[in-house]
């Protein structure tokens, strides 16, 4: 009898597991998979973004796809494409055949995703680009269509535009720079950017236009994008007696870069790009020897670019602690499939593509519209790039001032290169490194003499 009542008590117990589980409803997913350094600020950024996108698409009902909701479900992937890029090929193709995602979004460094770009052309997976800016990703849309077409940018814009905003950003330091200290000499500028694929046309646009500006080129220097210690090139670099050092780095380097030109006190504005300055943990990095650091962002806390920038800014400093860097514009990119997806009431590629060739999507770093397939296209614009300029995606300056992150570009009236009518609101003045003022400030010129009045 003992047994018995053992064998009915242990049955009872696992129907009364099992049932629950059969009555259990089907959840019906839309797979998304997340690509990119995971173990970096670009891959931690690129995951958050996407989350913040499907906990908020989830919480409000899911997406609409032939009479059913849909949930948003993420995979991760880590490509650990900064310290090996070769990897990245392999780790996509794990994420397509085992988790078998409908869409993939991330990808950071140009030279892991040009690998991981074929992979997914392979297997036919729109794949929307959230932080490689090389032109030569796109360009492969114009020259063969059918295989590529699947590859669209949601940031940033390619790099002929990146070092177009730097250049405004510059022009604007530099105009403020000659105004408030009186400099009537050219200034001189120093280029230094790291040793990579996608800042290569950079350095050499640079090279070219900055003199087109007025100001001369002291010289290049180009550390690894990994480097641990740049003074040897920060010595040089002080040696040319700049006064703007002109950055473009998208590596760890970005900190040490800033953190050895504070400890040094090299008396020169920094102006540019140095993503790890986009993050909130800079100041803390760099002991605060980071300060006045100048750099091209996507967002800034308190500067609304669309009506999208500041709820997206405080929602994901809340969830995560942290400001967002451009590369959590995954959190667009799974908006922006979730509204073609219930437009075409399709998972079909050949179906969305089209539709997204036709997008206009209010982001939170501005109004996306691509670049159109075909003649009219004009370098540096490409097919399936994001459209630059006002009214469209400007990107933002941010500079470090005091421990706070604020938004000085583009700066309305100031010398901004053709965006001077530009007005985002929060916005706030330049400041220059007082170690800047203190060795370039020149007394104010003397009035001109009022001549005798003659009789």
């Amino acid at each position: 009898m003992k047994r018995l009542f053992f064998i009915c008590f242990v049955s009872i117990i696992l129907v009364s597991m099992i049932l629950p589980a059969c009555a259990a409803p089907k959840v019906d997913v839309i797979k998304v998979g997340v690509i990119g350094p995971m173990k970096f600020m670009e891959g931690e950024n690129h995951w958050n973004g996407a989350v913040l996108a499907r906990d908020e698409i989830n919480a409000a009902g899911g997406v609409d796809l032939n009479g059913k909701k849909y949930q948003i479900e993420l995979i991760k992937a880590d490509s650990n494409e900064i310290l090996n890029p070769t990897e990245a090929a392999s780790a996509m193709e794990r994420l397509i055949t085992v988790d078998k995602p409908d869409f993939i979004v991330g990808g950071f460094r140009t030279e892991g995703v040009l690998p991981m770009q074929e992979v997914a052309m392979d297997y036919k997976k729109i794949f929307m680009n959230a932080g490689a800016a090389t032109r030569a990703l796109q360009a492969k849309v114009e020259t063969n269509y059918d295989r590529y077409k699947y590859f669209f940018k949601v940031t940033p814009y390619n790099e002929y535009f990146l070092v177009t905003s730097d250049f405004k950003m510059l022009s604007m330091v530099g105009t403020i720079l000659k105004k408030q200290l009186n400099i009537t000499e050219p200034l001189r500028v120093a280029i230094v950017a790291e040793k990579l694929t996608w800042a290569d046309a950079m350095v050499t646009t640079a090279q070219a236009t900055i003199p087109k500006l007025g100001m001369a080129v002291t010289g290049v220097w180009r550390p690894s994008d990994t480097a641990t210690d740049v003074n040897a090139e920060l010595t040089a670099i002080a040696a040319t007696n700049p006064h703007i050092i002109f950055p473009t780095f998208s590596g760890p380097v970005g900190v040490t870069f800033s953190k050895q030109a504070g400890e040094m006190q090299i008396p020169a504005a920094i102006v540019g790009i140095v993503v790890e300055a986009q993050k909130q943990g800079f100041w803390e990095a760099t002991g605060g020897k980071g300060n006045y650091v100048m750099t091209l962002n996507t967002y800034a806390d308190g500067v609304a670019v669309t009506d999208k920038t500041l709820p997206f800014f405080a929602n994901y400093q809340k969830k995560f602690g942290q400001f967002p860097s451009y590369t959590a514009a995954t959190y667009d990119a799974v908006y922006m499939l979730k509204g073609v997806v219930e437009k075409a009431q399709s998972l079909d590629p050949e179906v969305l593509v089209p539709l997204i060739e036709k997008v206009e999507f209010n982001s939170t770093a501005g109004l996306i519209k691509y670049y159109p397939v075909g003649p009219d296209t004009k370098a540096p614009a490409c097919p399936h790039d994001i459209m630059y300029g006002p009214g469209l995606t400007t990107g933002i300056g941010t500079q470090w001032q005091n421990g706070a992150l604020k938004g000085v570009w583009p700066a309305k009236g100031i010398g901004s290169g053709g965006f001077e009518t530009i007005d985002y609101p929060g916005i706030v003045p330049y400041i220059i490194n007082p170690l800047v003022v203190q060795k370039f400030q020149q007394p104010a010129a003397a009035p001109a003499a009022i001549p005798p009045a003659t009789k």
